[in-house]
Formats: C-alpha cells, structure tokens, sequence
C-alpha cells in the first residue's frame, strides 16, 4: 500500500473513533471497554471517564494474545477475571474505530460468554 492509502485509513478510523466516543462513555457501575489491535497483539482497558481513571487493563504482549479470533478468545476470557476481580459485571463497548467484525468482534463475544453484560 501506497503512504497517502495508509494515511487515510487511519485518518478514517480516527474519524470513527470521535464519532463513537460522542455517543459514549464509562461511569464506575458501567466502565467503557476500550479494546485496541495492533497487527500483533490485542489490549483492552476499563475506563471510567467520570473520574478518568482506568479500572482495569489487558496486555496482549504480556500474556501472549495474538491479534487474531483465537488470541482475541484469549484476551476476552483474561480481561474478564480481571473486570470480576474489580467487581465489574456490565459495560460500555468502545470499538475504538475499529469495524465490529474479527478480532473485535471474538473479543466482545468472548467477553459476553464470561458473563460481562455489553
């Protein structure tokens, strides 16, 4: 791909993610899941924005999830143990731009399927 194609799917997504981040936001009963995809690794993060902290945080890096459906499996089960030990049960998705399809899409199912209501 070309620099100027690069330039403007990440200028598309950025523009998504301001459209998205219009609509919602996280409260400490309800914290806003920020998921982010490097062409890696998977990262997740529990935010409350009344108070601009973060409740809880996933590393793909760390614990070895790959950025594909599997390693988003992975990151889903992980990152919800750590939401029921900050006593978290519901949420706010934030898809951070990103096409709710793949790997986004494994991660939010994968956390449905451990019990954290979106």
């Amino acid at each position: 791909m070309t620099e100027k194609v690069i330039k403007q799917k990440l200028e598309s997504r950025i523009r998504r993610k301001k459209r998205i981040r219009a609509r919602i936001s996280g409260t400490a009963e309800k914290p806003r899941i920020s998921v982010f995809r490097s062409n890696r690794y998977i990262y997740a993060q529990a935010i409350d924005d009344a108070k601009g902290v973060t409740i809880a945080a996933f590393d793909g890096k760390k614990n070895g999830a790959k950025s594909n459906k599997e390693g988003a499996a992975l990151a889903g089960k992980e990152f919800a143990k750590s939401l029921k030990k900050a006593k978290v049960s519901e949420a706010v998705f934030d898809r951070n731009g990103y096409l709710y399809h793949g790997v986004v899409a494994a991660f939010a199912d994968s956390l449905r399927e451990n019990k954290i209501k979106l």
